[in-house]
């Protein structure tokens, strides 16, 4: 299987970063360091070199290293299977971030056809059991991973339901304002909701008879409300909708309303029922299914962002956990409070510390 794997990774000014430039040969990485030293930094910042906002979902402004406040960069080389790019992003005082690859300005959208990225992340442990937009979200970077129109799509429905909200907000009752936005959120959200549906697919292929120490898990795309799925349903629904979404201020039908809902698949209980190591199972579980799937599509393993993974997994599934991302020929990135909890990788992935050393965090080699 071909390799897909970021050999350096410069930070400027990013968070609690002052300066770092890191090396890493293609295995898996293993970072650790004590709370508060910015090991999560470092994630944060791998996953800015895919679509969207990061796995902390923050704004640019809100990344830049205090007091100093000159913008943030990242900087990153990245080996593909078939050449290498330079990818960067950056963000100047109260500006938008910006992305180049190979020196030339790109949308956000071309990094998620560059690489693809997954990542599991404390605040996810939760879920199965909080709202809905959540799982939304895991879902939707589920679907992006696999087609990088998706975000697209997103952008061009939210777009499109704001500018409705807003006409609804105003009590604007004229059929002709409304009639060009329901049609794009139609074509956009049948787009959606095509991607969600495939992705899905591809998860369950992916899962089926796979060798692995974690549950498999059973999905389905769930909807508060009944929403039409393809252009030529949903854009009559919503006109018909507009006095009941007028009542309300905003759109209460679409796939923005959607929802993930799992079962864990041999023992038949919802995730939302299974204890806290149980939910962590199921979302490893997820994420390597996913992995699986996209090494199987792309021909190479997409990059893991794997935050504190060690929570809630006792030895023994600790342990099965890097021998699948091995397995898999994955470049991952995995923090933890101590070196001792990635002891079962052994020579199979490159160790760095991260420390705090005169008010900035610094990165050594373990």
């Amino acid at each position: 299987m071909s390799r897909l794997a970021l050999t350096s990774l410069t930070l400027s000014h990013f968070r609690s970063h002052a300066l770092a430039r890191l090396r890493f040969d293609g295995r898996p990485v293993a970072i650790w360091g004590p709370n508060g030293a910015g090991k999560t930094n470092i994630l944060e910042a791998l996953s800015l070199l895919s679509p969207g906002r990061g796995l902390r979902r923050a704004a640019a402004d809100e990344m830049v290293r205090r007091p100093d406040g000159p913008g943030w960069m990242i900087a990153a080389m990245l080996e593909t299977p078939s050449q290498t790019h330079e990818l960067k992003t950056w963000a100047e005082p109260g500006a938008a971030r910006q992305v180049s690859i190979d020196t030339k300005a790109a949308p956000q959208v071309a990094l998620g056809r560059l690489l693809r990225m997954l990542w599991l992340v404390p605040s996810m442990d939760r879920l199965w059991i909080e709202g809905a937009d959540g799982r939304r979200r895991f879902l939707d970077r589920i679907a992006l991973s696999f087609e990088p129109a998706h975000a697209e799509a997103s952008l061009a429905y939210d777009k499109a339901m704001r500018e409705r909200n807003r006409l609804l907000k105003d009590m604007v009752t004229d059929a002709h304002w409304y009639l060009a936005l329901e049609a794009k959120m139609a074509e956009a959200g049948a787009a959606i909701t095509r991607n969600r549906t495939a992705a899905l697919a591809r998860i369950a292929a992916a899962t089926e008879g796979a060798e692995t120490a974690f549950p498999a898990a059973r999905l389905a795309l769930l909807s508060n409300d009944e929403h039409p799925e393809t252009h030529e349903d949903l854009a009559p629904v919503l006109a018909d909708n507009r006095r009941r979404d007028m009542a309300a201020g905003r759109t209460l039908i679409g796939p923005h309303r959607a929802d993930l809902g799992a079962v864990w698949a041999a023992k038949d209980i919802p995730a939302a029922q299974c204890s806290t190591g149980e939910q962590k199972a199921l979302l490893i579980s997820l994420i390597l299914a996913n992995a699986r799937a996209l090494a199987e599509d792309t021909g190479a393993a997409p990059i893991l962002l794997l935050d504190e993974v060690a929570a809630h997994l006792d030895a023994s599934r600790r342990s099965a956990l890097y021998d699948e991302i091995c397995a898999l020929g994955a470049q991952a990135f995995m923090t933890g409070t101590g070196a001792e909890l990635f002891a079962d990788l052994g020579d199979r992935a490159q160790r760095l510390e991260v420390v705090e050393q005169d008010g900035a965090s610094a990165v050594r080699p373990d």
